[in-house]
């Protein structure tokens, strides 16, 4: 008989050492993440709200649709099966995408869409991000009702740098149309006037007991008294920034768009489409049996109509259901909110925004500038077409533009045609980096507001620094613009009214600890100074949260470029990439 295989002390320690070395060297291999699958149906379920039913387009026939949970380092893999009329693509808002762009989502951007009965197998790994995001739709307006949470957790053994809630909640806004919301754009995009609007806001999918025959529909948070609660807001809207608030409750900032921030208290918060804030709610103390109201209404500065509504839901202490049969907006009172048009509520809310910039959380805002752009962004008009009557101004059609460029989506994916060299047909590389022609954007507005379209891109080195300036115009009204870029999160270095200054407001810029965001909005009448570096090569969406301004043209792409080492350079496309 053999003797036994006993491993000697001096191999037993030779082996720790070593592998105490490869996890030293190789701090990847020790905390990679895990792989998580999910599957997602597009299918058509009646719905029904305000006492209207509808047939919607849901994910797996929940409204809203299902949350995805990851961990930091987490790999992600979401298979989407069309089962509806529609062409659909997902967009995973926030999600940095690196060296996964083929999986980002906006249709015609980086994929043709996933046409009906089609399955596309997205796959994206979260690295270096924690906190909330979702996902939404990313074709015409049917993120109306296709959109969720993404929730993700920081890495194992890694705590939140705030005191860890008693519970999370995801909390997220929305709009209801008891019409076709395809149809309402349609019909807009016809007749060259503004769209219908929304019947009622949403939290969580329900209306509330504001509305007419929706006091069942209402979004309840059971709560404990003296407990802390981690509210992962997020705003799904289409066309709506909102301000939200809670009666008798204060709230703290700890994190916008998964990003840590220092914590700031707040009564009222303002969150534009395309944003996510997480807020800690300390519930009071030795409070049993009571109902709080917490409500959410628009903030709008711009012209035409609007849902100038109110959604509510209920903060309920203990176990006991509220009865909304005979509801009335004094029992529980209605929270004091802004005005609708309170510009300078929405300024010194964001003002407060700042990073962390701690050695465990660095800000690696870029301090010298290679690339500057400075863009104006606003709304203008289209000719209306010969032997039509147009319902915009002095019988136009509505437009939007980019430094008067309306963004016509080309019929396939830049993508593609970028990686495979086919560009010259699709799209050209002349996108102006400033006005052709210059003006008071903030003043009286020029006499002719009709916009250029076209294709344009802008193409960047790999790992170049960019500072793009956002301004605001007043054509056909100041507005705020909740602006998002795809594939990157940028620096907010600075913001302002009234017209940029070139030469005086740059040395007012925070590169200090400014905050990390991958939607920022710009403000009505002003302007906003973001920064970031371009190391995620591909092409990116940069665009209006509004559907409506995206609709009429408010967006651009950039291209970075490939650089030299292999994990700078874009892969090639799955082989399941939906085709147009």
């Amino acid at each position: 008989m053999g003797a036994a295989l006993i491993p000697s002390p001096v191999f037993v320690f030779s082996l720790l050492c070593m592998m105490m070395c490869s996890l030293w060297l190789f701090p990847a291999v020790a905390s990679a993440g895990i792989t998580r699958h999910y599957k997602f149906n597009i299918r058509l379920q009646n719905v029904t709200r305000l006492c209207h039913t509808k047939t919607i387009l849901t994910v797996n026939g929940k409204f809203p649709g299902p949350r995805i949970v990851a961990r930091e380092g987490d790999r992600v893999v979401i298979k989407v099966v069309n089962h509806v009329p529609n062409n659909v693509s997902i967009h995973w808002h926030g999600i940095r995408q690196l060296q996964s762009g083929w999986a980002d989502g906006p249709a015609y951007i980086t994929q043709c869409p996933i046409q009906t009965g089609q399955t596309y197998l997205y796959n994206l790994t979260i690295i270096g991000q924690r906190g909330t995001l979702f996902w939404h739709a990313h074709v015409s307006w049917l993120r109306a009702t296709l959109y969720g949470p993404i929730i993700i957790f920081p890495k194992h053994n890694v705590p939140y740098p705030f005191a860890k809630p008693y519970e999370e909640v995801p909390i997220i806004f929305g709009e209801w149309w008891n019409a076709d919301t395809e149809a309402v754009i349609n019909q807009a995009l016809q007749t060259g006037g503004g769209p219908n609007v929304s019947d009622a806001y949403t939290i969580n999918g329900l209306p509330g007991p504001l509305y007419n025959c929706s006091a069942n529909e209402t979004f309840n948070l059971k709560v404990k008294s003296g407990k802390t609660y981690l509210l992962r807001l997020i705003n799904a809207a289409l066309n709506d920034e909102l301000f939200f608030t809670i009666s008798n409750h204060s709230l703290t900032v700890v994190e916008a768009d998964a990003v840590y921030v220092k914590s700031f208290q707040t009564n009222t918060l303002v969150i534009a489409p395309g944003q996510t804030t997480n807020v800690l709610l300390k519930t009071n103390p030795n409070t049993i049996n009571s109902s709080f109201l917490m409500a959410a209404r628009p903030y709008f500065t711009g012209i035409g109509t609007f849902d100038n509504s109110t959604v509510a839901g209920i903060l309920q202490y203990g176990n006991r259901n509220p009865s909304f049969s005979n509801f009335s907006i004094s029992t529980p009172p209605l929270p004091i909110l802004p005005p609708i048009n309170s510009t300078s509520s929405v300024a010194n809310f964001t003002s407060q925004f700042r990073s962390l910039a701690n050695s465990q959380f660095p800000t690696n805002v870029p301090q010298t500038v290679q690339k500057r752009f400075f863009f104006t962004v606003g709304l203008g008009t289209n000719p209306c077409p010969q032997n039509q009557t147009c319902q915009g101004p002095n019988g136009t059609k509505f437009a939007a533009s980019i430094n008067n460029v309306s963004f016509s989506l080309p019929t396939t994916s830049l993508l593609q045609a970028y990686f495979f060299k086919k560009s010259n047909w699709l799209y050209t590389t002349d996108f102006p980096n400033s006005p052709i022609f210059p003006f008071n954007y903030t003043g009286m507005p020029p006499n002719n507001t009709m916009v250029a379209g076209g294709t344009k891109v802008v193409v960047l080195p790999f790992n170049a620094t960019v500072e793009v300036v956002m301004q605001d115009t007043s054509i056909l009204g100041a507005e705020s613009h909740p602006l998002h870029l795809h594939g990157y999160n940028f620096y907010v270095v600075g913001q302002g009214f009234g017209n940029f200054d070139a030469n005086k407001d740059p040395a007012k810029f925070n590169l200090v600890d400014p905050v990390e965001r991958n939607t920022v909005g710009v403000p009505s009448g002003g302007w906003v100074a973001i920064r970031f570096r371009a190391d995620n090569p591909g092409v990116w969406f940069m665009h209006c949260h509004f559907e409506v301004h995206l609709s009429w043209g408010l967006k651009m792409a950039w291209i970075v470029l490939d650089g030299n080492l292999p994990n700078q350079k874009l892969p090639p496309p799955p082989a399941d990439l939906p085709a147009c």
